[in-house]
């Protein structure tokens, strides 16, 4: 298979591309310039689409740490997902350890936002 390389605007910076064993996501990941300094999940949210874009799930954070991690403070950043057991609760990539945890979604971390080329 070749996958064409997208062209990111000015700012951005290409992650990488994701396909998953099923085929049904396949798409390239861009992270978006700018960031949100320390809000809770829903105004985080609320901001990346203010920009175009949205959080990362956890498949794209792990992504980012592994190779984007030096555009990241050493701090929490906040995924696009919630909990699947409680919806007061939302997923926070650790850009410190690496680590992925579920943390009320009223605590303030920062976050960073992506968009998606689809692959044809």
């Amino acid at each position: 298979m070749t996958v064409n390389f997208p062209r990111p605007n000015a700012g951005e910076q290409y992650v990488g591309s994701i396909i998953s064993a099923d085929g049904k996501k396949r798409e390239h990941i861009i992270l978006l310039p700018g960031e949100l300094t320390g809000d809770n999940w829903d105004d985080s949210m609320t901001w990346a689409a203010s920009i175009g874009g949205e959080l990362p799930d956890r498949v794209e954070s792990a992504l980012l740490f592994a190779t984007l991690k030096d555009q990241f403070h050493a701090e929490g950043y906040w995924t696009r997902e919630q909990d699947a057991h409680d919806d007061g609760y939302a997923w926070m990539q650790s850009f410190i350890s690496g680590n992925q945890n579920d943390i009320r979604k009223s605590v303030k971390y920062r976050a960073r936002a992506v968009r998606r080329e689809f692959i044809i």
